[in-house]
C-alpha cells in the first residue's frame, strides 16, 4: 500500500478518553448495514500506525475480531447486553481494560456506534478507577469529550460502576485522569 492510504484512516467518531492511553470510537468499518471491509481494514491500519496495541468490543456478536485478528492486532470480547444487569460483564470488563491500561497497553474499545453504552461503559470506568470522584461528573466528562448527552442507557450503566466500585475491590486514585483531544 502507498501514498496517503498507507496509514490507514481513523475510525468514525474517535475520541481520546485518557489521551494516548484509552479511545472510543464506533466499530471499525462501520456499523451494520454501513459496515464496510475495505474501510474496516483502513481502520484497522490506522490503529496499528497510532500505535494500539488491543480493541475492546463490547459487540453482542463476535464481529471483527477474526479482522483483528488477520491484522495480527489483539483484541477482547465483552458482549454487553442490550439492556438489563450488566455488571457482571462490567466487573470483567474493568478489571482486564485496567490490568491493560496499566501495562502500557493503548486500547481502542467499541460498539457498533459511538453513543450512550459505549460512553456509558466508560464514564463507569473512569468512576470505578477513581480516577474521577461521582456518576454525575464521570457522565459530564464523557458529554463534553464525545459533544453528545447520555441518555438513561449510559447513565444506568455508570449506576452500576457506582455499585461495583462501593463493594469490590478496585484500583486506586492517582493515576493518568481522563484527557479529551
Amino acid at each position: 500500500m502507498k501514498g496517503k492510504w498507507a496509514a490507514g484512516i481513523p475510525p468514525r467518531n474517535f475520541t481520546w478518553v485518557i489521551r494516548d492511553r484509552l479511545a472510543v470510537s464506533e466499530r471499525p468499518g462501520g456499523f451494520a448495514p454501513n459496515h464496510r471491509k475495505v474501510r474496516r481494514q483502513e481502520e484497522i491500519i490506522w490503529l496499528q500506525v497510532q500505535g494500539f496495541n488491543r480493541v475492546f468490543s463490547l459487540l453482542p456478536a463476535s464481529h471483527n475480531l477474526q479482522a483483528y485478528q488477520e491484522r495480527s492486532m489483539a483484541s477482547e470480547h465483552f458482549p454487553l447486553p442490550p439492556s438489563g444487569d450488566a455488571r457482571g460483564v462490567l466487573a470483567d470488563l474493568y478489571r482486564e481494560l485496567h490490568k491493560r491500561l496499566a501495562g502500557g497497553e493503548r486500547v481502542l474499545l467499541h460498539q457498533e456506534e459511538l453513543g450512550d453504552r459505549v460512553t456509558g461503559v466508560v464514564a463507569g470506568y473512569l468512576l470505578w478507577s477513581d480516577r474521577l470522584p461521582s456518576g454525575p461528573q464521570a457522565i459530564t466528562v464523557l458529554e463534553h469529550m464525545t459533544g453528545h448527552p447520555m441518555g438513561p442507557s449510559g447513565r444506568e450503566l455508570v449506576a452500576f460502576a457506582g455499585q461495583l466500585s462501593q463493594g469490590s475491590v478496585h484500583p486506586g486514585a492517582g493515576e493518568d485522569a481522563p484527557r479529551g483531544g
